[in-house]
């Protein structure tokens, strides 16, 4: 991991946590799975000043591209639940994917486990939206 932990912006770190609340009550096993290694992982994140923050760290509506080891590429958008759209390649951070890869920087290398199986995610290129999320009317 480039920068040792999980790596969040303060305000998206409350927003998480909330979020991670309120999922307690998935019944998907394997999205269950996903949010409680996400909360385990947070308890040792880095948490950081909107102004702190690395540019090449994943967070709310950063673009995403990842490889897989077998050189499997996808790009999408790490967005909120209600933002979620898979035709559009927006990924809710609630989803298996997305709890996999927020907080993790460019070029980190993940192991994560999907409904098809442990993969292990390779981020090859982040890019941040112009404007983030205003989390400040979500709180």
């Amino acid at each position: 991991m480039k920068y040792g932990n999980l790596t969040i912006e303060k305000t998206e770190y409350v927003l998480l946590k909330r979020f991670i609340n309120l999922s307690g009550f998935q019944k998907d096993s394997t999205v269950k799975k996903s949010i409680l290694k996400l909360a385990e992982e947070l308890k040792h994140a880095i948490i950081c000043d909107k102004n702190d923050m690395p540019k090449d760290v994943i967070r709310f509506n950063s673009i995403i591209t990842i490889q897989t080891n077998t050189n499997w590429t996808k790009e999408f958008q790490l967005v909120l639940p209600t933002d979620s759209d898979i035709k559009s390649n927006k990924i809710s951070i609630l989803t298996p994917m997305g709890a996999a890869v927020i907080g993790y920087a460019e070029g980190d290398t993940i192991l994560w486990d999907f409904p098809s199986g442990e993969q292990q995610l390779k981020v090859s290129k982040v890019q941040q939206k112009e404007s983030q999320i205003d989390i400040d009317v979500l709180l």
